[in-house]
């Protein structure tokens, strides 16, 4: 049985598909965080440090991300290690912030850094206080209490399998309470890999989100923008194992 699903009381998610970030979310996320004045966190740990250090200084990055999303304000964390994860730089620049997106990746590269350290307990204070955590692919995927695609173990593989839906890192933040989250659903591609997931974890509500598309979450209410997200209750619905939402408001306890 599905357990109930919620998001924060107080704050916001926003859970992005993959692919190009619109102009609508970016602005959804720029406006709940406060507006453009607001203090931004960005952090690309999910990123291989080659991914990373290919798009130049911290500085140059920061000018383009900003550019990019319209804000003036922003830090960029990354850190390899819970130890770096846990600095007082790290735990001040959060407590300022309003806004914190995740970007892409491979998601166990964030539980490797952030899991159980400061970042992911102000993560939790920051929305706590009423902001906004939002995060695309690799970040929409973490903020789910059970983590999809999280091999790093598989031989041949320096950045982990992420065909294997249920790796060696399992437990992601847990900001979307009982669930797991999938992305870059396309037609044709990866419709069915949930349902593995929920079949074993029968208590989760699983979310697969296409690219482009967004899922905007306040405590037990949704939106879905800007494209299709699939619903994996572990019920049969018209022959398949999940069914689809289209952009509109939902909650959480009438689609379990």
């Amino acid at each position: 049985m599905v357990a109930q699903t919620a998001g924060p009381e107080n704050g916001w998610l926003i859970i992005h598909g993959g692919g190009t970030v619109s102009n609508e979310t970016k602005k959804r996320f720029v406006a709940l965080a406060g507006g453009p004045d607001a203090n931004f966190v960005l952090i690309p740990t999910a990123l291989s440090e080659k991914q990373i250090n290919a798009r130049g200084s911290f500085d140059v990055q920061e000018r383009a991300w900003a550019k990019s999303w319209g804000i003036n304000h922003f830090t960029i964390l990354h850190a390899n290690d819970k130890a770096h994860a846990n600095s007082e730089y790290f735990i001040d620049a959060l407590r300022k912030a309003s806004g914190v997106w995740i970007m892409g990746g491979r998601q166990w590269r964030l539980a490797d850094a952030y899991l159980d350290t400061g970042v992911e307990s102000e993560i939790k204070a920051l929305l706590d206080r009423g902001g906004v955590v939002g995060g695309s692919s690799a970040g929409a995927s973490m903020q789910a209490s059970f983590l999809v695609r999280g091999d790093s173990t598989k031989p041949g593989f320096p950045d982990g399998d992420n065909r294997i839906m249920v790796g060696n890192h399992q437990k992601g933040f847990g900001l979307l309470t009982h669930s797991a989250i999938d992305q870059h659903l396309n037609p044709g591609k990866r419709e069915h890999d949930l349902e593995e997931v929920i079949e074993k974890h029968p208590e989760l509500l699983g979310l697969g989100i296409y690219e482009g598309a967004a899922v905007v979450v306040h405590g037990d209410s949704f939106e879905v923008v800007g494209g299709q997200v699939n619903i994996y209750d572990g019920n049969q619905h018209s022959g398949a194992l999940y069914y689809c939402l289209s952009p509109g408001q939902f909650n959480f306890g009438r689609v379990a």
